[in-house]
């Protein structure tokens, strides 16, 4: 059988996903966990050290102390999520996770924003099929609210992305990217 560690390694290394019986099995296991979990952290008020807790049990690795979130928040995994020091996820957000979500220090994400890292295939006798592939957030980073940040897109250090904005290709360092889809604004030291 199968276990999570296997499963986070086939999705990383798979460019097509759910052909798997017994991995699409383990898949549907962890969501229905991250449901749960999920529901315990939107349907009550939690003291900031309890969110840290309950976010460490659905990700299945432990927060730093400067971990913040406001609820509510969604996703439909959790155990494919790295956040580093000093995170902030605002209300709202959406993570699609199988594909890998890393989230370095200081980075901030605004209200409602959306990390998916699926993408269904275009031929319609393919559909069904799913191709993972990761999100990188740097450090310093902060995602206006509403932006979605599409799979395999990487975000450089100290950017911005604006309200709103669609990221579907990689953002440099130190710039400031809006639009649908984004482009870069300006560089932030000009």
């Amino acid at each position: 059988m199968m276990d999570l560690k296997e499963l986070l390694r086939y999705f990383s290394e798979s460019e097509t996903i759910g052909e798997n019986p017994e991995a699409i099995q383990l898949m549907r296991y962890y969501s229905r966990e991250a449901q749960k979990i999920t529901m315990q952290i939107n349907t009550q008020y939690h003291e900031p050290d309890e969110l840290q807790a309950l976010f460490s049990e659905l990700i299945g690795k432990p927060v730093d102390q400067g971990f913040g979130l406001f609820p509510p928040f969604y996703t439909d995994f959790g155990k494919n999520i790295t956040v580093g020091k000093n995170v902030f996820i605002n209300a709202g957000c959406k993570f699609q996770d199988q594909g890998g979500i890393f989230i370095d220090d200081g980075a901030l994400i605004g209200h409602g924003v959306v990390l998916a890292t699926l993408n269904h295939d275009l031929a319609p006798e393919k559909r069904q099929a799913l191709h993972p592939a990761p999100i990188h957030i740097g450090k310093r980073v902060w995602i206006g609210a509403n932006a979605t940040i599409c799979s395999g897109v990487t975000i450089g250090d100290n950017a911005v992305v604006a309200a709103g904005a669609v990221v579907v290709k990689d953002v440099p360092a130190d710039t400031i990217v809006g639009g649908v889809p984004a482009k870069v604004i300006k560089r932030i030291d000009e």
